[in-house]
């Protein structure tokens, strides 16, 4: 276990947008852009990559919410097709913002957890 941490108060740290390693610095610097090292304990952020995961997770989540409230909302009222670009749009970019930032947090906080990336890289790119 990392510096005596339980794996779910490093998850936590994560999705709260918090360092993995102490849970007290911050883990991004400004929306989405992680932090190039803690502040509190110097953790450096770099070898940490959130890559494409947490968007595909978002894309997944919040297009299953989306239809089947847009769904919903035909069925029970049937409202014009402007009615429904004038609430699922805003809704979408709010909830993609909104979920995207923990879920891009989670995912360092598990690479930081999981994957030791302080190691030299192996020759052969392992």
């Amino acid at each position: 276990m990392p510096h005596g941490r339980s794996t779910a108060s490093i998850l936590a740290s994560g999705c709260f947008g918090r360092c993995p390693r102490c849970g007290q610095g911050r883990l991004f610097d400004g929306v989405l852009k992680v932090t190039d090292k803690c502040e509190a304990c110097g953790l450096v952020f770099s070898g940490h990559d959130a890559g494409d995961g947490p968007a595909v997770a978002v894309i997944f989540i919040l297009g299953t919410a989306m239809v089947g409230l847009a769904w919903l909302l035909e069925l029970i009222m049937s409202p014009p097709l402007w009615v429904h670009a004038v609430v699922w749009i805003p809704l979408t970019v709010i909830g993609s913002v909104a979920l995207l930032r923990p879920l891009k947090g989670l995912t360092v906080a598990i690479q930081y957890r999981y994957r030791a990336v302080d190691e030299p890289e192996m020759p052969g790119g392992t």
